[in-house]
């Protein structure tokens, strides 16, 4: 504030209710206030402005809509899109499950570490965990072709889709070129999401001023090397809209 005053310069004025409800709004959820709900924030506004505030806010992180607005943020970060991008830009048709659960993450308010484990390596959690439960190596070799699994191991194995979502055209390379650039990609897409931290650029040598080395690079390289660009099989799940689903799978 002295800042302010000392430049001449004086704060916004208080923004009224109605300027209020609109702004808050649109953050959380990147929708408008419908009239209702703009009536009964008046309302309420003018018998108690602070406890109006409060409810209006944990109404907005209580919908639907907030996980589907700040979803959209985090899918910019992880690339996502429902195609393979480059010239050839093939369908990605079953890419939508780690959208719906980008979506569920925020909605559940789920913890961020463990949101990053689970799209590093979900799949390798939910394959330890169904080993654990079934114990018999043959039907846990079966249950996990078939994708029979519990619904938290699922939503493991759906988060891993994070290290898929990058781009992938094999057309104008060789198969080994193209999976070293796919490699490449997840490397840096880890450290640019969870480190801030970009990766391609000390792959070749190390840099004065890069927090990590290049050595750092290839360890990281050597993790998500034996990562394959399969589809995994996964159980339907109580969440899961299956309507139209197998008219536009045969479409597909």
């Amino acid at each position: 504030l002295a800042k302010l005053k000392a430049n001449g310069l004086h704060p916004s004025k208080r923004a009224t209710p109605l300027v209020l409800i609109r702004r808050v709004t649109h953050d959380l959820t990147g929708l408008p206030p419908t009239p209702r709900e703009t009536d009964e924030f008046l309302r309420a506004y003018e018998k108690d402005p602070d406890k109006s505030y409060e409810a209006l806010v944990d109404r907005l992180l209580a919908s639907p809509r907030y996980g589907e607005r700040f979803a959209r943020h985090w899918l910019d970060v992880a690339k996502y899109a429902d195609t393979c991008g480059y010239d050839k830009d093939k369908l990605r048709p079953n890419a939508w499950p780690y959208r719906d659960y980008v979506i569920r993450s925020f909605n559940e308010d789920k913890p961020y570490n463990e949101f990053i484990m689970e799209q590093i390596a979900g799949d390798e959690l939910a394959d330890k965990s169904l080993r654990e439960r079934v114990g018999d190596n043959d039907n846990y070799q079966k249950l996990r072709r078939k994708g029979h699994y519990s619904s938290k191991e699922a939503e493991q194995m759906i988060a891993s889709s994070f290290l898929r979502m990058g781009p992938w055209d094999p057309a104008m390379v060789k198969a080994p070129e193209a999976r070293q650039q796919y490699i490449d990609d997840v490397v840096n897409a880890v450290g640019q999401t969870f480190l801030s931290t970009t990766m391609r650029c000390f792959k070749c040598h190390d840099h004065k001023f890069d927090p990590l080395p290049t050595k750092d690079y290839y360890r990281i390289y050597s993790i998500f090397a034996g990562t394959q660009l399969a589809e995994r099989h996964v159980s339907w799940q109580k969440y899961d809209n299956k309507i139209g689903f197998e008219e536009e799978k045969a479409q597909v």
